[in-house]
């Protein structure tokens, strides 16, 4: 294709609406999975189960409260959930938000705070790759 005829493509992806935003979190994962591979040569496939037991699993903070991120986002992530100031939080499973995932800054802006607020540290790209796959495979 010419760079016209690409431009132009994009340009309606972007109008119709569903069908830019469903490429959106096959994109995000793809540049995951660049990123992963160059962390770990090692890495072959995101995993919605290891990103099912990242959603689920139960720290202890270095302060000493509990916390998970199906703390806030609730067990079903196709559930509302609720911050600790008590503001609402929209489903995380694009199955029940399709705004979900649509958008790789603000994807990469709640990891960044998430990851460190539960984790006390980044997520590597795998933690978001299996992460987002798990959210995906929610039906």
């Amino acid at each position: 294709m010419n760079k016209m005829t690409t431009s132009s493509l994009a340009l309606l992806l972007a109008l119709a609406g569903t069908n830019a935003i469903a490429a959106a979190p096959v994109d995000v994962l793809k540049d995951y999975a660049a990123t992963a591979r160059k962390e770990n040569p090692a890495f072959k496939e995101f995993s919605a189960q290891r990103g099912e037991a990242l959603y689920q699993a139960e720290r202890t903070h270095s302060k000493g409260a509990k916390v998970s991120c199906a703390a806030c986002h609730t067990d079903n992530p196709k559930n509302a959930g609720q911050t600790r100031a008590h503001k609402q939080i929209e489903p995380m499973a694009p199955s029940a938000n399709p705004q979900r995932l649509t958008d790789a800054a603000k994807i990469e802006k709640w990891f960044s705070r998430n990851c460190q607020d539960v984790l006390e540290r980044a997520c590597s790209a795998q933690e978001k790759g299996d992460f987002i796959a798990y959210l995906l495979s929610i039906k």
